[in-house]
């Protein structure tokens, strides 16, 4: 048997491992069967398997994305970062599939209680992130308060081990309009912001206080290289939405 095909064959078994089941195909070396192969594989590399939501990689290629959106189009973006309180204890009480069951549920309390436009991401262990865009500050602390209490308003029923109950900590900072910040700064903004938290108690939040970012005609023109005339004009656009 040709070795394309031995090969084929590892990689479409260990996708099924991972739950990804491809429709078989009538000869491995068809196109489309290639084609569905390399779907799985940019999905796999792209999301967390354990809670289907998108991985480290993924959050960092969008938060990118949205680093340049709010330069240019003058709307603030709001990142959570979010950790689960004392998993650790969790763990080491109920072991690790208990705590693989609370990630699970968690994961799906915060994709319940942000926007459909919102992205819920697990950046590792029991951290996550929620990207928020077009978010005011006058609606940050709402929006962080709403996720904190959908964890923190039920037990979570496990399997095995009944209700336990489970709490996050919060910590948010925002992309400003007008200015290109960094994808690390933006980042560490909000991790500080949940260390606060943590250190206050946990099961709270704690936002990065909003700076102004005003920015004049002939500031925006020095960012993105425009005339006088079209960075007036960008002035008006922007004023009429």
């Amino acid at each position: 048997m040709d070795m394309a095909v031995l090969r084929l064959e590892k990689v479409d078994a260990l996708l099924r491992q991972a739950g990804v089941a491809l429709a078989p195909p009538a000869q491995v070396g068809e196109a489309h069967y290639l084609q569905s192969v390399l779907d799985a594989l940019c999905d796999l590399s792209s999301t967390d398997h354990l809670t289907g939501v998108m991985n480290r990689r993924a959050l960092l290629a969008v938060l990118e994305q949205e680093l340049d959106r709010v330069t240019r189009g003058g709307e603030h973006a709001l990142l959570l970062a979010v950790d689960i309180d004392h998993f650790k204890r969790i763990n080491d009480r109920y072991g690790h599939p208990v705590g693989d069951e609370v990630l699970r549920v968690v994961t799906q309390r915060l994709r319940d209680a942000v926007r459909p436009m919102d992205s819920v991401a697990r950046i590792g262990g029991e951290e996550f992130a929620v990207l928020c865009p077009n978010c005011p500050p006058s609606f940050a602390m709402a929006v962080a308060q709403r996720a904190r209490a959908a964890i923190e308003g039920s037990p979570i029923n496990t399997t095995s081990q009944g209700s336990i109950p489970v709490t996050v900590s919060v910590g948010g900072a925002f992309a400003l309009p007008w200015v290109k910040g960094g994808l690390v700064d933006w980042m560490a903004r909000a991790d500080r912001q949940l260390y606060r938290a943590k250190q206050v108690g946990r099961n709270c939040v704690r936002l990065e206080p909003v700076l102004s970012a005003d920015v004049s005609a002939e500031e925006k023109g020095l960012l993105f290289g425009w005339s006088g005339a079209e960075g007036q004009l960008a002035d008006q656009d922007h004023s009429a939405q």
